[in-house]
């Protein structure tokens, strides 16, 4: 069994770059959602190894000064494939000046793409987006609905009476040459379990990258790990770091100081 374990976030990138694997222009996903679940120390390895010109495929930019939004302040990243970004200001700033492209989804769909790219299934059909900006340039169909019997089959390939057909729009998976994730264990093989709200987007970024980097709360033995309780199995890892995470609030709330403000 190859070792997977690796000292420290940056001893796991040290020979990516000889490997081909980090380069200029690579697509990267990372796990989390707002500032929960997200590698940390992978992201500051991944700022501090100068690569540019990245596509990072996330739920959103992180903050001003934490998560992808250090590779903001770095000028880093080209392109954004996300679904929410209003907590980070430099986000903003450079969309409207034209140095950062932005690909918006839904949140719902956003995840699908990934999950499907892992999968191995190249695109599929949604109702969510359609008529909107989400839609634009985008193959749409006319699908009967599903449950009344007739659902999958488009308005072309058969004729129903009295059933009803509804807008679909065609999304694309997505794949990655890296992707960064955040696991509460792991064990020596790669087996990942997730902790509650960090169950996020990390499973099923795990599935679509060509290699995946876990950064871990703990590591454990093989078979320590119940083997129904697995969320990410180790076939899809390919190196695993601990780490001690700081765990920092996105927006945190006062309950004295709100009710003094009443």
């Amino acid at each position: 069994m190859p070792n997977k374990l690796y000292k420290t976030a940056m001893d796991a990138f040290s020979d990516l770059k000889a490997k081909g694997v980090l380069r200029d222009g690579i697509t990267v996903m990372v796990g989390g959602f707002g500032l929960c679940g997200i590698p940390e120390h992978l992201i500051l390895a991944l700022r501090d190894s100068g690569v540019k010109d990245l596509t990072c495929i996330s739920n959103n930019a992180g903050v001003d000064d934490w998560g992808l939004g250090l590779l903001l302040q770095t000028r880093q990243i080209k392109k954004m494939i996300s679904s929410y970004v209003g907590e980070n200001a430099n986000f903003e700033q450079q969309f409207l000046k034209g140095e950062l492209e932005v690909e918006f989804n839904p949140q719902g769909t956003l995840a699908e793409r990934i999950r499907a790219g892992g999968a191995g299934i190249p695109a599929f059909f949604t109702a969510t987006g359609v008529g909107t900006l989400v839609a634009e340039k985008k193959d749409t169909r006319q699908f009967y609905k599903p449950g009344d019997g007739v659902g999958g089959k488009t308005l072309a390939s058969a004729n129903h009476p009295g059933k009803q057909t509804r807008e679909y729009v065609m999304e694309t998976g997505l794949f990655a040459d890296l992707a960064l994730v955040k696991a509460h264990k792991a064990d020596e093989f790669g087996n990942l379990v997730y902790r509650k709200t960090a169950r996020n987007f990390n499973p099923m970024m795990a599935t679509a990258a060509h290699m995946t980097i876990a950064e871990v709360d703990q590591i454990v033995p093989i078979g320590s790990l119940d083997a129904d309780q697995i969320h990410t199995p180790g076939a899809f890892v390919k190196r695993i770091v601990q780490t001690v995470s700081q765990k920092r609030i996105e927006q945190r709330t006062v309950a004295g100081a709100v009710a003094a403000k009443k």
